[in-house]
C-alpha cells in the first residue's frame, strides 16, 4: 500500500519511475474515505485539484524533493482560493488570497495539498473541536483525543491519510499532537520557518510563541519537510536568513531532565526519557542530568502572553458573538474576559523577565535537553485531571515540559519513543539551542537506527 510507505520512500518510488504520484495520491484519498468517518481529521479534502496536481507531476521529470508527494495543511494556514477557518464559525465566508509562505514553499519542492485538517477554535485548546466539523479522535483510541492545537494534522499522518504536512506551534500545538499519536513534530526557532499567511497572524508579540513547522511518521521524513519550508521571508517580521547547515555530534553534551521542576509525570514518560538518554549514550553523547533550575516561573509567564495579553485580541475577534463561540475557543479565555488590559508597565515587565530568564538559561543550557513532552499519554476527550506521581495534576501542570520551550524561543523536536502498557504512544522532546534544528533531526534520524 503506496500510502504507508515514508516519504522518503515516496519520493524516491516518484524519482525512480516505480510509482506515479496519481497511485500514490489515490492511495491517500481511499484511506482518508476509509477512516476519516471515524477520526474526523479533514476540513476539507481537494479530491479533484489533487489529482489534477498528481497528472501534471507525472507529465513532467522529477525536480524538487517532493515532486509529486501529496501533504496535508492544518486549517490555520492559508491555501489560496480556499478558507483559512481555524476551527472558528466566525471566520466563515473568508477565502485566501494566495498560499501562506510554508504551504507555497512546499509547493515549489513538487508537493501536492491534500486537504486541509482540523483544529480547535482560534487554536486555543489542547484539543482539537469545534463548530466547523466537530471532534477529532485519535486514530490509535478513538476515545481519546489527538491533542491540540494541530490534533487534525497527528491523525492524519498517524492514519496514513497523509505522509506528512505543516502544524503550528505556540505552546506544545506540534510536538503534543506528536506524542499522542506516535509520529515526529518539530517546533523550530521563531523565525527559521515563515509564519506568513497563517491566521491568527504570527507576528509581536505572539510569534515570540507560536511558530509553524513540519509533521511526519519520521525525523527522517520530517528533515527533508523542514528543508524545504526553512528560509527567510520579508513578510514575517520574525524571519532570520539562517542558512541550512550541517551539524556535528563530535564532543556533544546533553542534559536530562524527567520532568519540569518538582512536577510530577506518569511512569511511561520517565521510561521514555531514559530509553532516549540511553540511545543517545550509545551514539557517543554525554548524557548527564540538567533540571530546569531557574524557569520555575515560565508556565505562568507563558500563560501571560498566551492567554492574559492574547485575550485583548480575542474579545475585539468574539465582540458580540461570544455565543457562537466553541469550548476550545473560551477555555482560556473566559478566566481573562471581565478582566481589564494589563497594563503597559506590566506588559513590559513580563518582556523584560522573559529575557532575563532567556539569557541565564542559554549560559547553563547543554547543547541540547531531553525532557519529556507532557506528563501523560493521549487523554480522553475533555479529561482534565490525572494521577502522577503519586499527586493529583492538571492540564496546566501536564504540559508544563512543553511551554518554557515557546516563551524562550527554542527548538524542539518530538519523536515517538515508547508505548504505554496498553500501547498508547509516548514520545520525547529533544530541545535545542536557538536555531539549533539541523542538529536535533540529526541526533533523532540516528536515534531512529539505533532503535
Amino acid at each position: 500500500m503506496p500510502n504507508r510507505l515514508s516519504l522518503r520512500e515516496m519520493a524516491a518510488a516518484i524519482r525512480e519511475r516505480r510509482l506515479t504520484s496519481l497511485e500514490l495520491v489515490e492511495a491517500h484519498l481511499r484511506r482518508i474515505d476509509e477512516i476519516n468517518p471515524s477520526i474526523n481529521a479533514f476540513v476539507s479534502v481537494f479530491h479533484d485539484e489533487a489529482r489534477q496536481a498528481a497528472r501534471r507531476a507525472d507529465a513532467t521529470p522529477p525536480t524538487g524533493a517532493l515532486h509529486g508527494i501529496p501533504i496535508t495543511v492544518k486549517d490555520s494556514f492559508d491555501v489560496g482560493g480556499r478558507p483559512t477557518l481555524a476551527g472558528s464559525k466566525l471566520r466563515e465566508g473568508h477565502v485566501a488570497a494566495k498560499d501562506a509562505t510554508a504551504v507555497a514553499r512546499l509547493r515549489a519542492a513538487g508537493a501536492i495539498v491534500l486537504g486541509k485538517t482540523n483544529c480547535p477554535e482560534l487554536l486555543a485548546s489542547y484539543e482539537s473541536d469545534n463548530h466547523i466539523i466537530g471532534r477529532t479522535n485519535n486514530p490509535l483510541d478513538t476515545e481519546r483525543t489527538p491533542g491540540g492545537s494541530s490534533g487534525g494534522e497527528a491523525a492524519a499522518v498517524s492514519a496514513f491519510c497523509s505522509p506528512g504536512g505543516i502544524g503550528s506551534d505556540g505552546g506544545g500545538s506540534i510536538r503534543l499532537p506528536a506524542h499522542f499519536c506516535g509520529i515526529a513534530g518539530l517546533k523550530p526557532t521563531p523565525g527559521r520557518v515563515s509564519g506568513a499567511g497563517h491566521f491568527p497572524d504570527i507576528v509581536h508579540p505572539g510569534g515570540l510563541l507560536g511558530v509553524a513547522g513540519p509533521m511526519a511518521r519520521s525525523a527522517r521524513d520530517v528533515r527533508l519537510l523542514f528543508k524545504a519550508m526553512a528560509g527567510y521571508d520579508p513578510a514575517d517580521p520574525f524571519s532570520a536568513p539562517v542558512p541550512l547547515r550541517e551539524p556535528s555530534i563530535t564532543g556533544l553534551r546533553a542534559g536530562v531532565m524527567e520532568r519540569f521542576c518538582d512536577v510530577p509525570v506518569q511512569p511511561s514518560a520517565h521510561e521514555a526519557v531514559n530509553l532516549a538518554a540511553a540511545r543517545l549514550e550509545s551514539l557517543g553523547v554525554a548524557v548527564e542530568p540538567w533540571s530546569a533550575q531557574g524557569l520555575e516561573t515560565a508556565p505562568n509567564l507563558w500563560v501571560f502572553f498566551f492567554d492574559e495579553l492574547a485575550a485583548v485580541g480575542k474579545r475585539e475577534f468574539f465582540g458580540d458573538r461570544e455565543s457562537e463561540a466553541h469550548w476550545t475557543g473560551l477555555e482560556f479565555y473566559e478566566r481573562w474576559r471581565d478582566k481589564p488590559p494589563p497594563a503597559a508597565s506590566r506588559i513590559l515587565e513580563c518582556f523584560a523577565e522573559r529575557d532575563a530568564m532567556r539569557a541565564t538559561l542559554l549560559e547553563r543550557m547543554p547543547d541540547v535537553v531531553v525532557a519529556p513532552v507532557c506528563a501523560v499519554p493521549a487523554f480522553r476527550h475533555r479529561e482534565r485531571r490525572w494521577e502522577a506521581g503519586g499527586k493529583t495534576i492538571g492540564l496546566f501542570q501536564a504540559m508544563m515540559p512543553l511551554t518554557w520551550v515557546n516563551l524562550l524561543g527554542l527548538p524542539a523536536l518530538a519523536v515517538p519513543m515508547t508505548r504505554t502498557a496498553d500501547g498508547l504512544p509516548v514520545g520525547v522532546q529533544l530541545i535545542g539551542r536557538p536555531f539549533g534544528e539541523e542538529l536535533l533531526l540529526d541526533l533523532a534520524v540516528r536515534m531512529e537506527a539505533v532503535s
